[in-house]
């Protein structure tokens, strides 16, 4: 009887240490709230920390490099330009036109009446200018022909190699006096100025037979179309 009772002890002090052990070797519940104290007023927060022991990152902030941008970009451009031209403003024409540069005729007209024209072409290499009118005579006259102050052109008459003017010559008018025919004709060049000839030979022409001149006989200025100069 002693016996069985020892027994049945032992076994029910086995049994409460195995319900010890178990109740020891439980895990905490992982989702039971945290037990911590909250954080005393005024305290400095310290920072949760990654695997590294450095400070999360702060997915708002763009991460600082670790090393200074330089920007290693380098450009240089070189332009150069030259321009030139060979055009340059035409020298002004100063040569007269000479019996030595020129070649001077003279011929008859059907309209208007009782006229002749002169006709000036340049046979020279260069450019040459028609100044003021011709300085005629007629055979051996002692004064020159008159000439029409009212045919004065606008501009000097310039002429390129090969070019003409041309000038009118009024024979006779309505009312003769000293009237003749004359043979020859007798052309001075006007210089610049306008005063006296060049001094340069002069031509001398033939006239076309029966050519009768008078006291009205008078010239125009040179002209560098023909129409022009026979309207005087």
């Amino acid at each position: 009887m002693r016996k069985t009772a020892v027994a049945a002890a032992l076994l029910a002090a086995l049994s409460l240490t195995a319900c010890q052990s178990t109740d020891d070797g439980k895990k905490p519940d992982a989702s039971a709230p945290s037990t911590s104290a909250p954080d005393a007023p005024g305290a400095t927060k310290t920072p949760a920390t990654g695997r590294t022991g450095q400070p999360a990152a702060n997915p708002e902030r763009t991460p600082a490099g670790s090393g200074k941008a330089r920007d290693t970009g380098t450009g240089s451009g070189t332009g150069s330009g030259t321009g030139s031209g060979s055009g340059t403003d035409p020298a002004p024409v100063t040569t007269a036109c000479v019996g030595e540069n020129t070649k001077v005729t003279v011929s008859q007209v059907s309209r208007p009446i009782n006229h002749l024209l002169l006709t000036l072409t340049n046979t020279g290499s260069k450019a040459c200018n028609a100044y003021h009118a011709p300085l005629l005579r007629f055979d051996d006259a002692q004064a020159p022909t008159r000439v029409m102050d009212d045919s004065r052109p606008q501009a000097v008459v310039t002429l390129a190699p090969g070019e003409s003017a041309y000038a009118s010559i009024i024979l006779s008018g309505d009312s003769s006096e000293n009237g003749h025919t004359a043979k020859a004709l007798t052309v001075h060049f006007a210089p610049r100025s306008g005063s006296g000839s060049t001094g340069t030979a002069p031509d001398r022409l033939t006239l076309p037979a029966g050519t009768y001149i008078d006291d009205n006989a008078a010239v125009s200025y040179w002209q560098s179309d023909m129409s022009d100069a026979l309207t005087f």
